[in-house]
């Protein structure tokens, strides 16, 4: 094992010791992500259902405010991650980028807990904050494993997706049990707090499993030769307290007026990167188009996905049936089935697009395949919400908002993992942490159109069988004509990317 690399550049990997098939440090980085998701995932199903009971008095006419904060707050988890990518390449390196902003988001974790609506939101924005450091970083540190061109490198960001979905199914689970069980909560009203307070603790370790596992990365994320003093952390820190308050001002000012800040930052990053992709001559040049096209896509798709945590929530809170025999299966729950499905699902589809050889499909034939998928989830609730409503309850059978989740994981994973590969393959060179910022942010502009599409769905006065109807026939529409349009043009992108697979 040698110790010499302490440069980031894609072709000075240190001989790392193998363990199953991979450099060992990827295990390290896998559960440093799973403790961060756990943490992230652990409060996520709770904070539109949390906003409306306690910001809104339970009055269902909350749930289309809720829904277009809970997105905002998405958006900006995703947006941050835009500088955070910057940061880590430009300033302190990666690795501390990821321990300052694992502290960062431990203290918003645990504001979020206090029940007033100001502090509530300024931990929104810490949480903003901590997760633009930590979140692009590790990710664009698990690509630094492994060599251009080596085989192994979807199959290891599948693994480490893995990571990210053990974490997301055992929180809302835990937390879920802890608030409404065990803590003195219920179904009707969980104990939110508790759910808040175990989220910031897995947070803590997350951040202690990477301080002492970082030694395994050898000079792999570490700051480039000249910026290595402390100095520069500490100004970090100081821009990270003044970035704070700035969130929850964009927080604050409305979805709307949000989307349009995050379009201009898109299109920003679009002129870097092509000026970047410039610099390095004509095929890198027509990497970057190709990832751009994609990133545009990107959007599409999680505008959709992401409404599992809102308007989902209030499908399952109010039009699903959730009740078997005297025992009502927690809404929270609903959110681990997407974890669960990915879990099942992800060494089979490893397997499956390495069984398929030359036949496997394209990165972009990949992501028209996880629109698709998506289409079909919401052609299933308009089957149900047309169809299997029962005339005296009104609501709708259980399996098929289960089954909804489990086709849209089909699509995550046709998607996601692959997104996060291409992006270190495709980026730029100098700017590849830049390049995962632009994928986050193609992601958190989804994210804030899934809150504004939320509060549609459930209208002025919550949720209804029509309402749900009308906004799940739209999501078909708009997720089925791309993604049929993208399968038509992957033969085109494919000849940007240059041989990249």
């Amino acid at each position: 094992m040698s110790g010499a690399a302490t440069t980031n550049t894609p072709d000075a990997v240190p001989e790392f010791r193998q363990v199953m098939g991979h450099p060992r440090p990827l295990w390290m980085l896998f559960m440093t992500e799973f403790w961060e998701r756990f943490a992230f995932y652990g409060m996520r199903w709770a904070l539109a259902l949390y906003i409306v009971a306690q910001f809104h008095g339970g009055d269902s006419a909350g749930e289309a405010p809720a829904s277009r904060l809970y997105g905002a707050y998405l958006a900006l988890v995703y947006a941050a991650a835009l500088f955070g990518g910057y940061v880590a390449d430009k300033v302190i390196g990666y690795q501390r980028s990821i321990l300052l902003g694992a502290v960062v988001m431990a203290a918003g974790l645990f504001m979020v807990m206090w029940p007033d609506e100001n502090v509530f939101k300024l931990g929104l924005a810490t949480v903003i904050a901590g997760n633009g450091l930590f979140k692009p970083n590790i990710s664009t540190m698990v690509g630094k494993l492994y060599l251009q061109g080596d085989d192994r490198r979807d199959s290891g960001f599948t693994l480490f997706y893995m990571g990210i979905n053990l974490g997301a199914m055992i929180a809302p689970w835990l937390t879920g049990l802890l608030a409404e069980r065990i803590m003195g909560g219920s179904p009707d009203f969980p104990a939110y707090k508790v759910v808040f307070l175990v989220s910031g603790i897995g947070m803590l370790i997350s951040l202690v499993w990477f301080w002492f596992g970082r030694k395994q990365l050898e000079g792999i994320g570490r700051p480039t030769p000249g910026t290595e003093g402390s100095g520069r952390v500490l100004m970090t820190a100081i821009c990270t307290l003044l970035a704070i308050p700035v969130i929850y001002f964009l927080l604050s000012i409305g979805a709307g007026a949000l989307q349009w800040i995050l379009t201009a930052l898109f299109v920003a990053l679009c002129v870097l990167i092509m000026r970047e992709g410039f610099k390095d001559g004509p095929v890198r040049r027509d990497m970057a188009i190709a990832m751009l096209i994609i990133f545009a896509f990107n959007v599409l798709f999680w505008c959709f996905f992401e409404q599992a945590g809102s308007s989902f929530n209030f499908l399952a809170q109010n039009i699903v049936n959730r009740d078997f025999g005297g025992w009502t299966f927690p809404v929270g729950w609903f959110q681990s089935v997407n974890s669960v499905a990915i879990i099942v699902m992800a060494p089979l589809m490893a397997w499956l697009w390495v069984k398929l050889g030359r036949n496997n499909p394209s990165i972009p034939r990949k992501f028209g395949l996880g629109l698709l998928f998506n289409s079909l989830a919401f052609l299933l609730l308009m089957f149900a919400l047309s169809s299997l409503v029962d005339p005296q309850s009104l609501k709708i059978p259980f399996w098929t908002l289960f089954a909804v989740y489990w086709i849209q994981s089909i699509g995550e994973l046709c998607l996601s993992p692959i997104g996060l590969s291409m992006v270190t393959k495709l980026a730029p060179v100098r700017l590849v942490g830049f390049g995962m910022g632009g994928w986050f942010l193609s992601t958190a502009i989804g994210n804030n159109l899934s809150g504004i599409f939320a509060s549609h769905v459930s209208g002025t006065e919550g949720m209804s069988v029509e309402s749900a109807l009308g906004g799940y026939t739209f999501g078909f529409w708009a997720l089925l004509i791309p993604g049929l349009l993208l399968f038509l043009i992957a033969p085109l992108i494919q000849r940007l990317m240059h041989g990249v697979k």
